[in-house]
């Protein structure tokens, strides 16, 4: 693992809009899709995930959702529903409600907000399954009040034919009825424009490989997205009483996603630095996924030295990374001091999985950067808003020749003849 000065380091990560090729893949399945459906559905599943399927058996059945529920093992089960709890608990205090002010001249201004009609659940499939990703997307669109919640994942799960059950079974326990074996480019397609097999939704979420992101980026406008997720990050703030083995642990529980996952150690003390390194030798070794978690760290992994905790925190601030864990002597008395970051874990004992998994805030969390201007998957992300305007004459009559002012600056004569026509009608 490097140990290096910060100020070496390169702060900024690109977003990945992938290769022209890619682009010109996505916009060829995005297209057909379009055009064609169900037919282009069904052709991009079988050459894509050699998967032969017909119309009537995309739906996955009742009858393999039971199923399911015999192929994976009590504790999991104890766990995904208590999990689940957790996480609805923490996004119920999230909830905002519909407001109104009626003023004294008996104008009401206002803001309705309503849930999404149909919100679509992409569930990837590809080098591992994320169950718990299911419920970081479909319970904050229950606790807003989406009436229509829809799964696609693809027909296979980690090079394995099937959906893997424990991804159906985390769906049926959050309270998804509706679930369709497509995944790729292909199915965020689907989700936004519809087939004879699947509706159309109003808003797409959840994470997937290049193709799935570049998809996602190709239908915004026609439909509302979350994000386009690049790959985990962590950034762990320590001071030189933090725990080596508990820093590396938590390194590598993000480095494991992906090979371009990003692992880094801010800290002012060379000596804590070098034991961190050293002891992400040591835990690597034993990893099953020790491939993909040594490529982040020989890439993306790093000791960032700092010359103080203050010092850690502006690098921190321009990070700006989607998990910060802070380990020093008084985490709480930093809190105010950051700025940027999308889930901040604080002290020894909030590892980041118990974020990723269990505690209650969302684990959907913005990367590369973006936590400068962006939010982790909420409630408001599955709520729209309507403003309210109900002016009584009263106000019209004093305030019209100020709207006017305002619409002739602009060099729109029509917008201001629409109030004075009521001046002159009621003004009498």
């Amino acid at each position: 693992m490097r140990i290096m000065k910060a100020e070496q380091f390169g702060l900024q990560r690109e977003v990945e809009y992938g290769t022209p090729e890619q682009n010109e893949t996505v916009r060829q399945i995005v297209e057909a899709i379009r055009t064609e459906g169900d037919g282009a559905l069904l052709r991009y599943t079988e050459q894509l995930d050699r998967v032969q399927l017909d119309a009537s058996s995309l739906r996955v059945t009742q009858e393999e959702i039971q199923a399911a529920y015999g192929k994976v093992d009590a504790a999991f089960l104890t766990a995904i529903r208590e999990a689940a709890v957790n996480i609805r608990v923490f996004h119920e205090k999230q909830m905002r409600s519909s407001w109104m002010d009626l003023q004294p001249d008996g104008t009401m201004l206002g803001q309705i907000l309503r849930p999404l009609k149909r919100v679509g659940v992409y569930v990837p499939g590809g080098k591992a399954a994320y169950p718990s990703s299911v419920l970081m997307n479909v319970i904050p669109a229950q606790v807003a009040g989406v009436p229509e919640i829809v799964m696609v994942t693809p027909p296979s799960t980690g090079g394995k034919a099937g959906i893997d059950p424990y991804i159906l079974v985390a769906a049926a326990e959050a309270g998804v009825k509706e679930m369709y074996r497509v995944g790729g480019a292909q199915a965020i397609a689907a989700l936004a424009y519809g087939t004879a097999s699947i509706a159309p939704v109003d808003k797409i979420c959840g994470p997937g490989n290049i193709y799935v992101a570049l998809a996602k980026r190709a239908v915004f406008g026609a439909v509302d997205i979350d994000s386009i997720a690049g790959p985990s990050e962590i950034v762990v703030l320590a001071d030189e009483g933090a725990n080596a083995s508990y820093i590396a642990a938590d390194l590598l529980s993000q480095a494991e996603h992906d090979e371009m996952a990003s692992a880094i150690l801010v800290t002012p003390s060379e000596k804590l630095g070098a034991e961190v390194a050293a002891e992400v030798e040591r835990q690597l070794a034993t990893l099953p996924r020790e491939a993909i978690a040594r490529a982040s760290i020989d890439s993306y992994g790093a000791v960032l030295l700092v010359e103080s905790i203050e010092a850690g925190i502006a690098v921190v601030n321009k990070l700006a990374p989607e998990h910060l864990e802070v380990l020093t002597v008084d985490p709480m008395s930093l809190l105010g001091l950051i700025e940027n970051a999308g889930a901040i874990f604080l002290g020894p004992y909030s590892s980041e999985p118990v974020g990723d998994y269990f505690a209650g805030p969302n684990h959907i969390i913005p990367t590369n950067g973006t936590a400068r201007f962006s939010s982790p998957v909420n409630v408001d992300d599955f709520l729209k808003k309507s403003s309210l305007i109900y002016y009584s004459k009263e106000a019209l009559l004093k305030n019209g020749n100020s709207i006017m002012t305002l619409a002739r600056h602009e060099g729109l004569e029509a917008h201001a003849r629409a109030i004075q026509i009521r001046l002159e009608q009621e003004g009498k």
